[in-house]
């Protein structure tokens, strides 16, 4: 409470979505530069940003370098985060003396590091295949898991961790796997 107070919070998000805004202007004025030919046809989930760039006549090289520049950053930087964070959790988990209590903590974080593992799994695999072949199938499907399936998958995961919500199920399926 002494770090995360309501003020702080605040200032996350307001940075968070300075940021975002930042990025999407960036990325939207480096498209505006490009030329683009009568052939608009983008075989994808969405008009992903480098979908988009593959679709120019003119030289990609300063959109190319600046949109996997920025990716990267706003990618890689809370990836560390989230890696430096769990390191500290793991390390509180080992000094836990009983078994019940490690299994107990370790399955609570299991299922966050799945989705982080599921969405930058995905996202690595998008933006680094097509750089080296170009199938449009496989990518879109990818794009789906990062961009609908994750998202979707932490209020699922957290709301399962509620116990009205077990209670709610048990009733609703009759089953007695759900323990609360």
């Amino acid at each position: 409470m002494v770090i995360m107070n309501p003020k702080f919070c605040c200032l996350l998000l307001l940075a968070s979505w300075l940021l975002s805004i930042l990025d999407s202007l960036l990325q939207s004025l480096m498209v505006l530069r490009l030329s683009f030919c009568t052939d608009l046809d983008i075989s994808h989930f969405f008009c992903e940003l480098n979908q988009i760039v593959k679709l120019a006549c003119s030289d990609t090289f300063l959109n190319d370098l600046v949109m996997y520049f920025v990716t990267g950053l706003l990618g890689v930087i809370p990836l560390i985060g989230i890696l430096f964070s769990y390191s500290k959790i793991v390390s509180s988990i080992l000094r836990i003396t009983s078994a019940g209590g490690k299994s107990k903590a370790f399955s609570t974080c299991g299922s966050h590091l799945s989705v982080i593992s599921l969405f930058y799994g995905t996202v690595l695999g998008v933006y680094l295949s097509s750089a080296a072949t170009p199938n449009s199938r496989v990518t879109a499907i990818a794009s789906v898991m990062y961009t609908v399936v994750t998202p979707m998958l932490n209020p699922f995961i957290y709301s399962l961790r509620n116990k009205d919500v077990k209670q709610g199920l048990k009733k609703l399926f009759n089953l007695e796997t759900f323990s609360t």
